[in-house]
């Protein structure tokens, strides 16, 4: 009967039937290497969350996790989620140079949750992009010198006359006016497309709310965590991903001790301790107060005694 049928069957019909039945074929073989091809995501985006001051300890982990990005084939972009008034100047560069390498492999963007503030901005100034929210604070392009007054040995030996003078002021004076310079021109080098304000209104060291950021250049727009990651995957070239978190949390600058001679008319500055830090540092005094005592401060240029 079924051959009866299939006799009866015009040449076009059988024609007809065939490349159905072609194409149904083709279908079945082919439907399992497109279920394969869209089973997995296409790669991941490393969100490093910083929420901490910048001590040589917690810019190790951040590097490592940096490097860890750079050598996994799976990860392709990375977004430095920060909230972090600086830290100490090795510490602010180093993460500077790690990001900057970063950037140059990968996609890497940056969102200000809080703060971005002098160490903190100079780390994420190579980002391809830094997202900001309205009321985040961003800026404080400088750098402050304190110190450790140690004292010296009795009975030291030293190579040189040189050795442990210390500092005088005018001579920690030229040195934090350098690394200010060296802060400015890495800002200058990688925002020069967006900046809208003057090396020297950079050098006044002033904070900006996130709107302003946005208008000024030192940010890009206004955007979330979630804007700012998808931003990198989208230019990963990812349709699906996955997000691998890093997280950093709050840490001291290390026992960092300020004390302060100011009876002789030269003030010499034992050890210095050269920090890219926004805001103030309380030490406790003999009266259980709280003052800050420096040899040296600078921020934006200006220096007290």
């Amino acid at each position: 009967m079924k051959t009866d049928m299939l006799s009866n069957l015009s040449p076009v019909s059988g024609t007809l039937l065939i490349v159905v039945v072609f194409a149904l074929a083709v279908g079945a073989f082919a439907a399992p290497i497109a279920w394969g091809s869209t089973a997995g995501p296409d790669g991941s985006v490393m969100v490093v969350s910083v929420d901490t001051t910048l001590t040589e300890a917690t810019a190790d982990e951040i590097k490592a996790d940096l490097r860890e990005a750079r050598a996994d084939p799976e990860i392709g972009a990375v977004v430095l989620q920060l909230n972090s008034p600086g830290g100490t100047v090795p510490a602010s560069e180093g993460l500077f140079f790690a990001v900057e390498r970063t950037a140059e492999e990968m996609p890497v963007m940056a969102n200000v949750q809080s703060m971005a503030a002098s160490g903190g901005y100079y780390m994420v100034a190579p980002a391809d992009e830094i997202f900001v929210k309205p009321g985040s604070m961003v800026g404080s392009i400088g750098v402050r010198a304190t110190f450790i007054d140690a004292g010296q040995t009795q009975n030291e030996i030293i190579t040189g006359p040189d050795k442990n003078s210390g500092y005088t002021e005018a001579e920690l004076r030229q040195q934090i006016e350098s690394m200010q310079q060296s802060f400015i021109t890495s800002v200058t080098t990688h925002r020069s497309d967006e900046l809208t304000i003057s090396e020297s209104e950079l050098a006044n060291a002033k904070v900006y709310a996130g709107a302003e950021s946005v208008n000024n250049g030192l940010a890009d727009s206004i955007g979330d965590s979630e804007v700012a990651i998808s931003a990198a995957a989208d230019q990963a070239g990812y349709r699906s991903y996955e997000i691998e978190n890093r997280s950093h949390s709050p840490a001291g600058l290390g026992g960092i001790v300020l004390e302060s001679e100011t009876d002789d008319s030269t003030v010499t500055v034992e050890t210095p301790t050269f920090l890219a830090l926004y805001g103030t540092i309380d030490v406790p005094t003999a009266d259980n107060t709280s003052s800050v005592n420096e040899t040296a401060t600078a921020d934006g240029g200006e220096a007290d005694a």
